[in-house]
């Protein structure tokens, strides 16, 4: 008979935990493996604040690993964690790991969003359209506390686009960070002109949440043993 299982997801970011409950409540279920009950930050009672880790990593993956093995420990529960970013070929991979951080900017999210937005503009001012391939990449983390350094599952999720070029302009009120400029050719549209549903099934957040939630289902009764 499955249990029902929580895991803490290393965010209080009420946005990012429906995102990933709204994807795994629309994935097959196994009833023989635990059930989750997927909790934010904000509803953890540990009786002292928990501290957030510094993200040093090198890759998304390393940051994703780091959160999660810090919010195990300091929950006693298993916890997932995710890091992601956008990644312009044109300058080489930025702003990567530094996505939410490359402008230096301090203030509220759409203060921050528009100086990182500016800023990758003001990279590119001369780069052409068809040279700006870009793709948002997320890095997903499952780690039980006790395991010290064990990752139980890592997977990553990718979608790919560009950058809008001279002459474009920002499109979408949906979203936020670079959604508005990034476009998916396929679809004729950004990021931010996507509704909820239609940017689950291509994003990469869903993609690597869905990868997650498969290789969750192939071991997922043993950790309710943790």
């Amino acid at each position: 008979m499955a249990v029902t299982m929580k895991i803490v997801l290393a965010t209080s970011n009420s946005h990012k935990l429906d995102e990933i409950v709204a994807i795994w409540r629309d994935q097959p279920h196994d009833e023989a493996v635990a059930s989750i009950e997927l909790v934010g930050l904000d509803t953890i009672d540990t009786h002292r604040a928990i501290s957030e880790p510094i993200e040093d990593g090198q890759t998304f993956e390393d940051n994703a690993v780091l959160k999660a093995r810090h919010y195990a420990a300091a929950t006693g529960m298993v916890a997932l964690a995710d890091d992601s970013g956008l990644e312009v070929d044109a300058l080489g991979g930025e702003p990567g790991v530094c996505s939410a951080r490359f402008a230096r900017a301090i203030g509220p999210r759409p203060i921050v969003d528009q100086a990182n937005n500016k800023l990758l503009l003001e990279k590119l001012k001369d780069t052409p359209a068809q040279q700006r391939a870009a793709r948002f990449v997320c890095a997903m983390a499952l780690v039980a506390p006790g395991d010290g350094d064990g990752v139980l599952v890592l997977v990553r999720g990718t979608v790919e686009g560009r950058i809008i070029g001279p002459g474009e302009q920002r499109r979408g009120e949906n979203g936020f960070g670079y959604d508005p400029l990034f476009f998916v050719p396929e679809l004729g549209k950004t990021t931010a002109e996507l509704s909820g549903q239609e940017k689950n099934a291509i994003s990469h957040r869903g993609q690597a949440a869905r990868l997650m939630w498969r290789r969750f289902q192939r071991f997922g009764a043993d950790l309710t043993r943790h």
